[in-house]
């Protein structure tokens, strides 16, 4: 699941951000989110998240969502 529609995404959603140092590369960081901080039902680049580490991106994945073929999902598959 894609992060683009607020109401996917509520505090304590574990999630895939692409943070604003790493929007070039598209590297993705993984984490719960504390704050959900676009205000918007939607937004084309991804919800805009502050972490519980501090750390605000936007949302580009929801791992929860994905199916996951071993123990663990990760953020870049």
């Amino acid at each position: 699941m894609q992060g683009k529609n607020r109401r996917d995404i509520v505090p304590g959603t574990e999630v895939c951000v692409v943070l604003k140092k790493d929007q070039r590369t598209g590297k993705l960081t993984r984490g719960f989110v504390k704050d959900v901080l676009t205000r918007s039902a939607g937004h084309p680049h991804g919800i805009k998240v502050r972490l519980t580490d501090g750390q605000v991106g936007r949302v580009k994945k929801i791992p929860s969502a994905i199916p996951v073929t071993g123990c663990f999902a990760s953020c870049n598959e």
